[in-house]
Parts: C-alpha cells; structure tokens; sequence
C-alpha cells in the first residue's frame, strides 16, 4: 500500500503522451463490462459492441467481469470468449460491482478504456463522440443522464439528498446523475488502479483522480430483459459507502448539534434559575423530564451510529484483504499496455 505522496510521484512519472493534438488516432480500447445474471443482455450486447469496435478501428478488447452470476452467463461466455477480442473474467462470489469495476480496469491493455453496463441502458453511439473528445485532449468524458424522471420519487430524493451531503465537502466535486458509462485515459485508469483503498466509492474516485473531465448527456433506454440488481436496501448501502468515504460532513453536523443543544440547555436552565429566584419553587412535569431524554437518548445513539459507520470503514482498510477473487480468466487479451 503506497503514501499519498509516493502514489502522486508515479503516476506524475508517467510520460506524458496524452498532449492536446498529439493523441493516437487509432486507440487501442479496453471496453469494461461488469455483469451479475446479465446472460441474455450479453447476448446482444457483445455483437453489436464488437461490430462498432470493428468499425472505429485499431485494436481493442471487450473484458465481461462476472460478479457472482447465478444464470447461464459462464457457459454463454465460455463459448463467447473464444472470439477475437472478447476476454472473461469470472469472480470468486459476488464482491460488488465497485469491486467487479475495479478487476476490469485492472486487467485492460488499452489506451482508452470504456466502462459501461451490460443491461443495454448506455447508448453505443456515445462511444465514437467520446473518443472525438479524447482526442480534442479531454482525458475523461462521463455520460450524465438527462434528467431521472423515470426512476421512482423516493430514489430521485435519496439521490438529491446523497449529492447535497457529499458536496459539503468542497476538495472533491462529484458531479450530480454520473455514473460509471464514460471513457478514460490510460493514465486516469492507471491513477485509480493504484489507489489503495478497499472501500471502491467508484464515482468518487473518479472525481479525485482529476485530469481534464467533460460531461455528455444522454437518455437512458429501457432495459430489455431483466430487472436492476439494486434495490433500496442496497442503494442505501451504496449511499453511506460514498459519504463516509468522501466526505465528514455527518460527524461535523452533529458536533454543531451538540454545541447548540448544550447553548439551549444553558440558556433554558439559566431561565429556570432566575425564575426559581423571584418566583420561588415550581413542581416541573415528569412528562417533559421523560420526552427529554428520550429526545436526547435517541440523539446519542443516531450519533454513535454514524461513528460506528466510519470506524466500520477503518476495520475494512486495516484488514487489507483483495478487492476481489478471481476464479476464471479466458480470452486473449490485447498486448502489455501501452505508454
């Protein structure tokens, strides 16, 4: 595990052969696509990305990382990998898909590398736009999705709450409705793939990395088969990930709670005080002594809670297991990288 400074000095070792006008106009291209029971989407997919590979030129790889499919997916890619280009890695169990990302990104050759999902929702016509924009010197161009209207209401406010709570923290800005459809440079995907952590907040990561970053807009399609892998239980899982890795605001909030409730309480026994003194002796209500300390209490435990949250992130750092397991590697992936 390398220090901040000694990860900055070699990724800044790197040559510099990204300058604007002087990029390859035919990049090799590594295509990540993390899957988990995709088998029927893969099925169309593959072809129609190979067809475009084919025609925007130069050599490329399409690497399938399987996270744990429970469906025919295995079999379909065992034949599937077999043709030129197409490489298979299959993962031990599901580790998630921050994880699944991460080993394909690690096992790219290319130049550029395209990460997107295998559920047909990210248009392939962006794909050509992207590399025009790579080589105009942009050296990562993330979709954003148009608007989220046809998400359900309590996710489009989850989502609204999770960015407002992350962008408190003004070192890193994360941009709102990107997700991991977009393309990179190969020294951005050699960055993150020597962060250390193993708490992977993917589009966090991608915003601290930095280089040059542009957005393009797109509409989501329908999916044609299956449903989405996350439900609420894990989109709220996935959402105190992103916070208690980017951002501290939570622990500041409550410090600030702290300090005004202990100004109330000096102010409300300072009042009761006086009064006491001109008024004499009152009987207070047990109801009221009671609502407080369950207020407070509450309070207390919601507080140890979100502590308990951050040195939950601590234990999974100093354990300093892998990211992932790798079970099956097949295909023939493109030659070493290249600088």
């Amino acid at each position: 595990m390398l220090p901040d400074n000694e990860i900055a000095r070699v990724i800044s070792d790197r040559p510099l052969v990204a300058l604007r006008g002087s990029r390859d106009q035919r990049p090799s291209i590594s295509c990540v696509i993390p899957a988990l029971n995709e088998q029927r989407n893969l099925g169309l997919l593959l072809p129609r990305l190979s067809a475009l590979l084919g025609q925007i030129g130069g050599a490329w790889e399409i690497i399938v990382v399987d996270d744990g499919s429970t469906d025919q997916t295995p079999e379909m890619m065992a034949q599937m990998s077999d043709q030129p280009g197409v490489c298979y890695l299959q993962l031990s169990r599901n580790f998630g898909k921050e994880a699944a990302l991460s080993a394909g990104l690690e096992a790219s050759n290319g130049q550029i590398v395209v990460c997107l999902d295998a559920d047909l929702q990210h248009p392939l016509e962006l794909i050509p736009k992207m590399i025009d924009r790579w080589r105009a010197g942009i050296d990562t161009v993330y979709a954003v999705k148009m608007n989220r209207r046809q998400e359900p209401w309590l996710i489009r406010i989850g989502a609204s709450i999770f960015y407002r709570i992350v962008g408190q923290d003004s070192r890193v800005a994360i941009p709102r409705n990107a997700g991991d459809f977009r393309l990179m440079d190969r020294r951005v995907v050699d960055a993150l793939i020597r962060l250390p952590e193993r708490t992977r907040f993917m589009k966090g990561l991608y915003a601290w990395v930095g280089f040059s970053a542009e957005p393009m807009v797109y509409q989501p399609a329908d999916r044609i088969y299956g449903k989405t892998n996350f439900n609420l239980l894990k989109l709220l899982r996935f959402g105190l990930d992103g916070i208690t890795a980017f951002s501290t605001w939570p622990l500041r909030a409550f410090s600030v709670l702290g300090i005004l409730l202990a100004l109330i309480s000096f102010g409300y026994g300072s009042f009761l005080v006086l009064d006491y003194l001109l008024n004499g002796h009152h009987i207070s209500g047990w109801t009221t002594i009671v609502t407080a300390m369950f207020f407070f209490s509450g309070l207390n435990l919601i507080a140890l809670g979100i502590i308990g949250a951050y040195l939950a992130r601590i234990f999974d750092e100093v354990k300093a297991r892998p990211l992932y397991v790798v079970k099956t590697r097949l295909g023939q992936p493109l030659p070493g990288r290249q600088a």
